[in-house]
């Protein structure tokens, strides 16, 4: 499938900054800095880690309508964790933390936009309680 995803941001330190504390909730960390080009995001270290990239474009960023990249939580407090970070970090809210049971009836997720436009989910697929049918 998907090795990693790269999306263009217009002011580096801003879109560190942001990613930096939006995805740490979720256990992605920045992992490497390539000059005053962008950074890697990934669960560990290394280039087979690289999950998430940014990179410095000029001219402007237009992020594509319809697009949006999503990050697997571990648990719904994840979720809570990354909404409130990226909202504190200069986000703007899409979407609260909550189930979104027209997916399934275990989604629960929250939606942000970064400071370029780009959206930006969080999601966590465990449910709640087991299920136990067969």
């Amino acid at each position: 499938m998907l090795d990693h995803v790269s999306i263009g941001v217009s002011n580096l330190e801003r879109s560190r900054r942001f990613y930096d504390a939006a995805l740490r909730p979720l256990g992605i960390v920045r992992t490497l800095d390539f000059e005053h080009r962008g950074s890697d995001y990934g669960a560990m270290a290394g280039q087979l880690g690289v999950e998430f990239t940014i990179t410095l474009e000029a001219g402007g960023i237009s992020p594509a309508r319809g697009m949006h990249v999503c990050f697997r939580a571990h648990d719904r407090e994840a979720v809570r964790a990354f909404h409130a970070a990226a909202i504190a970090a200069g986000g703007s809210d899409d979407g609260a933390p909550g189930p979104r049971p027209i997916y399934h009836r275990d989604y629960y997720a929250a939606f942000v936009i970064d400071p370029d436009g780009h959206r930006i989910e969080a999601v966590c697929h465990a449910p709640t309680t087991p299920d136990l049918t067969d």
